[in-house]
């Protein structure tokens, strides 16, 4: 079986998101790092690398595939009940010690992440997502900005087959990886993870890209919704939480933000998990700032209406929900308050159209005598 060198070496092809500097030197643009790479080096995300003056990039696999509840991204204000067909590469540009994808993010760098690759084409991704019943196909797992060119590859094919595109990312683009992926991307969610540089830096990036990319989705016009998983000890102080939610509401105090809780994973054994009153505090403080749509997510029946959305204006229970399950749905058909007519912000169906599934599940995949599973139209 390849390992995962073999993947990084021969499964590439030439990148579209850099430029050529002296030297054989290139920089890439794929993420807020803006690399200048030395002929025969990776960048920061290990799986872009410099050969003899090319920027080349991953291509035709998968580590990691899954359906799930388009709840789980988080995406609350777009097509509730949906199922988002998920698929991620390897690698990423940070290397956050609480990482709960560690497995394919951490993959070039920790020997103990190692997820087993396997061949991809788009057109064989698209018709299994199809299979599946999914509506949205979304870039995931790993960070997807350093993964671009394979992830629009496949949104072409998604778009010509009627599916909607996603990004679960950590937001350390830069402005020409996201003009590259506005054709192609609908919904787009990022990792806000918190609003002090040092512990950006912690993490292996810095704020101020992350500010910058959220400021440009915005403005850009994709669907975006922003996450902070609440992290004792290391994000939750009430200034901090302050000044965080004070910068969505001054994009736009629309934007959905979700707070979840933090769980013991991947390095990061010592605080203690999240409880349910940290989030609701932290909620409450999203909601002073201004924030209109405030969620706590991860710990179901036990943040009271934070999991529900509920219309500004009247307080009319709109879309009510258990953890990914969708209880009830209650928008019009042009995504209006039945009650009062204000308009909810978001990517609405003309109606509820069922949920395949509240929980994630393994996509049903056919038996194959060649070393990896093969998702191709071979």
């Amino acid at each position: 079986m390849a390992t995962l060198n073999d993947i990084i070496s021969e499964k590439v092809r030439e990148g579209d998101l850099y430029e050529k500097l002296d030297r054989n030197r290139v920089r890439c643009y794929a993420c807020g790092h803006c690399c200048p790479i030395p002929d025969g080096h990776a960048g920061v995300c290990k799986v872009r690398y410099n050969q003899g003056g090319t920027l080349y990039v991953p291509w035709e696999y998968v580590g990691a595939i899954q359906c799930d509840p388009i709840e789980k991204k988080p995406f609350f204000h777009a097509y509730p009940g949906a199922l988002a067909y998920s698929f991620g590469m390897l690698g990423c540009d940070l290397h956050c010690a609480y990482c709960q994808n560690w497995v394919t993010s951490q993959a070039l760098r920790d020997p103990d992440a190692v997820a087993p690759p396997m061949r991809a084409t788009p057109e064989g991704l698209v018709r299994d997502a199809l299979s599946q019943g999914a509506k949205v196909i979304v870039s995931t797992y790993n960070e997807p900005l350093i993964t671009s060119e394979w992830a629009v590859a496949v949104f072409k094919e998604a778009r010509a087959a009627g599916l909607l595109t996603g990004f679960v990312s950590n937001g350390n683009g830069t402005p020409q990886v996201l003009e590259y992926l506005r054709p192609w991307v609908d919904l787009y969610k990022v990792d806000l993870k918190s609003f002090d540089d040092r512990h950006y830096r912690q993490l292996g990036g810095r704020l101020q890209p992350i500010l910058e990319t959220i400021r440009r989705l915005h403005q850009m016009g994709f669907w975006l919704e922003i996450v902070t998983l609440l992290v004792p000890g290391f994000n939750e102080s009430e200034e901090e939480l302050k000044q965080l939610t004070a910068f969505l509401a001054s994009v736009s105090p629309e934007i959905p933000w979700h707070v979840t809780a933090f769980h013991k994973d991947y390095k990061m054994t010592d605080p203690e998990n999240t409880s349910a009153e940290k989030l609701l505090t932290a909620a409450k403080i999203g909601r002073e700032a201004g924030l209109v749509y405030v969620y706590a997510g991860n710990l179901p029946g036990t943040v009271g209406d934070l999991e529900n959305t509920r219309c500004p204006d009247c307080r009319t229970l709109l879309i009510e929900r258990y953890g990914y399950f969708i209880q009830e749905y209650n928008l019009t058909s042009s995504g209006c308050c039945p009650s009062c007519a204000r308009k909810i912000p978001g990517r609405w169906a003309s109606g509820f159209e069922g949920q395949i599934t509240a929980f994630p599940f393994h996509p049903r995949r056919r038996r194959s005598s060649k070393p990896f599973n093969i998702l191709s139209s071979a």
